[in-house]
C-alpha cells in the first residue's frame, strides 16, 4: 500500500427509508458489511434520534464504520475507513448499497500518504503482541430503542436483537432484550411494558378499581394483549373474564418471550376473543359486567377509537348498576391534550363526581409520570368506599410489588398542576 489507510466517504439516495429508520436494521447491515469484507468487528454504538434518523459506528479492529441517517430525506452518509490491505471498504459500500436499495455517490481517500509521511524511530515502552481480545459473541453492541414524539423521548439500550417482529394487519409488534429492564414489548414503537417494571402499571390498572368494587365477578378487559391485566384479576374470586384483544401478534410475542406476564392466558375462567373490542363492546347487552378495564396503548391506530364519547358511552351502558371502569390515561407531561380531553369525555358520561384520576409511577413511560381514569356507574367512591384493611390484607397475601393500601388513597391525591388541568379545585 502507497498509505497507511483507505477511506471511502459515501452519499447514499434515494434510500429505503423505512431501513433508514430502524436502527436494528441500520445495525446489522453494517456489521454484516465489515464481516463480508472480512473486518475483525470489536463493538457497535447505535442510537434512534427524535423523532426519526440513526447514528452509529461500528469499530472493526481495521478502523471503523460511521453512518448517520436522514429517512425523511431517504438519504444516509457513510463513512468506511480501513487500516492495511486485509479489508477493502468497497466490499463494506457494495452490501450496504444493495440493503439501503440506494443510489450513491463516492470518493476515496488514502489516509497517511507514505510519500508524505515517513516512519520514525519511535519505540513505544510498552508494545502489544496481541491485539485486544475479542470475546464472543465478538460484537459489543450498544442499540437504543427510543420511545418518542416530535418534543421528547426515552430512551433505553438493548443488545441489537430483535427476539419478536411482526407487521400485523394492525400495528408492528416486536419484543427486544433490554440491558437494564429486561425483554421489552414495543407496539409502533412505543414501550408497552418491560419484565423489570411492568407491575407498576398492570398492578395499578387491576388492584385501585378491583377494591373499590369489592366484588366483580364478570369483568371484561379490552386490550391488554400481553396478559398482565389478567394476570392481576385472577388473584381474585371472578366467575368469568373476557378479553378482548384485537392483534393475535401480542398475544404470541407476550406467550413465548413474557411468559411471567402472560401466565394466565390458558385460566378456564378467561374466554379470550381475538376481534375489535369497540366493536364488542357496542354489541355488548346492557348491565353486563362488574367491571370494564380499558388496557390499550397511544391513540394512535387501532388504539384510536379507544379514546371516543361513543366508545365510553357504551362502556358506560354495559356496566351493571355499581359497575365501573378503569382506562390507561396517558401522561399529563407526555400526551397533555389528550388527557384532559379524556377526563372531559369520561366526565361527560359518567359525571363530574363519578370521574377519578389516579398517577402512578411507570419508570419506562415518557415522563415516568402516568394517569389511569376511572368512571363510576353508581355512587361508589375509589376514595370515600375504600376499606383500607382489606386491601392490606390482600395485597399482604398476594405479594403484590407495588399496589398496597397505603398508595391506593394516595395515587387519586392529584398535584396542583394535574388539577389545574383538570379544572377541580384545589
Amino acid at each position: 500500500m502507497k498509505s497507511l489507510g483507505r477511506h471511502i466517504l459515501v452519499e447514499f439516495s434515494n434510500c429505503n427509508a423505512q431501513v433508514l429508520n430502524d436502527a436494528q436494521a441500520v445495525e446489522e447491515a453494517m456489521i454484516t458489511a465489515a464481516k463480508t469484507a472480512g473486518a475483525t468487528v470489536i463493538n457497535s454504538t447505535f442510537h434512534h434520534f427524535s423523532p426519526w434518523g440513526i447514528s452509529g459506528v461500528v469499530v472493526i479492529q481495521e478502523s471503523h464504520l460511521a453512518i448517520h441517517t436522514w429517512p425523511e430525506y431517504k438519504y444516509a452518509a457513510v463513512d468506511l475507513f480501513t487500516c492495511g490491505e486485509s479489508v477493502d471498504p468497497w466490499v463494506c459500500f457494495e452490501h450496504l448499497k444493495q440493503i439501503f436499495q440506494a443510489n450513491y455517490s463516492a470518493m476515496e481517500l488514502n489516509r497517511g500518504s507514505l510519500h508524505l509521511i515517513k516512519k520514525s524511530e519511535f519505540i513505544p515502552q510498552a508494545t502489544r503482541h496481541e491485539p485486544s481480545p475479542i470475546h464472543d459473541p465478538s460484537v459489543e453492541r450498544s442499540v437504543w430503542f427510543t420511545d418518542k414524539d416530535e418534543n421528547q423521548a426515552l430512551s433505553l439500550r438493548y443488545n441489537g436483537e430483535v427476539l419478536f417482529n411482526e407487521v400485523s394487519p394492525f400495528q408492528q409488534v416486536r419484543i427486544f432484550k433490554t440491558h437494564a429492564y429486561g425483554k421489552m414489548l414495543a407496539i409502533n414503537n412505543m414501550i408497552m411494558c418491560t419484565e423489570r417494571d411492568e407491575y407498576h402499571y398492570h398492578e395499578m390498572i387491576t388492584h385501585p378499581i378491583m377494591q373499590m368494587h369489592g366484588n366483580a365477578k364478570n369483568v371484561l378487559v379490552i386490550g391488554g394483549g400481553d396478559g398482565g391485566t389478567i394476570r392481576e384479576i385472577f388473584k381474585y374470586d371472578v366467575e368469568k373474564v373476557t378479553m378482548v384483544e384485537i392483534d393475535d401478534a401480542v398475544i404470541r410475542a407476550s406467550k413465548q418471550h413474557l411468559p411471567t406476564v402472560a401466565s394466565e392466558f390458558n385460566n378456564p375462567k378467561l374466554n379470550l376473543i381475538v376481534g375489535d373490542g369497540i366493536q364488542f363492546v357496542k354489541d355488548a347487552a346492557p348491565n353486563s359486567f362488574d367491571v370494564i378495564i380499558v388496557d390499550g396503548s397511544d391513540p394512535v391506530g387501532p388504539a384510536k377509537g379507544l379514546f371516543t364519547a361513543e366508545f365510553y358511552g357504551n362502556c358506560r351502558r354495559a356496566l351493571k348498576d355499581g359497575g365501573a371502569l378503569i382506562t390507561q390515561g396517558e401522561s399529563p407531561m407526555f400526551h397533555e391534550e389528550t388527557f384532559m380531553e379524556l377526563n372531559k369525555c369520561l366526565k361527560g358520561i359518567f359525571g363530574r363526581e363519578q370521574t377519578h384520576t389516579m398517577l402512578f409511577h411507570a419508570t419506562t413511560y415518557p415522563s415516568g409520570m402516568w394517569s389511569l381514569q376511572m368512571g363510576v356507574k353508581g355512587q361508589a367512591h375509589p376514595v370515600k368506599n375504600f376499606n383500607a384493611d382489606r386491601a392490606r390484607q390482600f395485597a399482604s397475601a398476594k405479594k403484590l410489588k407495588y399496589y398496597n393500601h397505603e398508595l391506593h388513597t394516595a395515587a387519586f391525591s392529584l398535584p396542583t398542576f394535574v388539577r389545574n388541568m383538570l379544572g377541580e379545585s384545589v
